[in-house]
């Protein structure tokens, strides 16, 4: 299994979370959906340094704090290469603006306003748990065709 990043701007009114950044990923796994920028981690970095250097490739902001928010970790029973531990970020803090990229194209969206129909289906059951506040460490297994065939989401303490 593979460790991923996944990483979501934000901007807050008050203390709530009112606008997230999404992106339409343009190539590749996802391709054709809106999610978060991230991607792989290397051998000779950290989550969060990954986390960083993904969204600047991704969407030409470089990032200055970071938040883990979830671990989430996805099975593919039919196609075991694509299984990733993915651990999950959002920040209230960058330079620079989002910005369209070979592989990402980017959009803010008001949190009422989310395009659950055009993302992955397991981001309803733990975006909104994350976006009110709360830390997740949830499993998902995929079987063809986007089904979830099982899924367990836990509120934590700490990550």
């Amino acid at each position: 299994m593979k460790n991923t990043t996944l990483l979501f701007l934000v901007k807050r009114t008050g203390r709530d979370i009112s606008e997230i950044c999404l992106a339409m990923k343009k190539r590749g796994f996802g391709m054709g959906r809106w999610n978060g920028v991230g991607g792989k981690v290397s051998d000779s970095e950290s989550v969060e340094n990954a986390a960083k250097r993904e969204t600047l490739e991704e969407v030409g902001v470089e990032v200055e704090n970071l938040k883990k928010v979830a671990e989430l970790s996805f099975s593919f029973p039919h196609k075991p290469e694509w299984d990733q531990l993915v651990f999950v970020f959002i920040t209230e803090s960058w330079k620079g603006e989002p910005s369209e990229s070979e592989e990402m194209k980017p959009r803010w969206y008001k949190i009422d306003s989310l395009p659950f129909e055009s993302m992955w289906p397991d981001d309803i059951f733990w975006l909104p748990r994350v976006i009110d506040g709360e830390l997740i460490r949830a499993s998902f297994s995929f079987g063809e065709g986007d089904v979830i065939l099982e899924k367990d989401i836990q509120k934590v303490i700490a990550l």
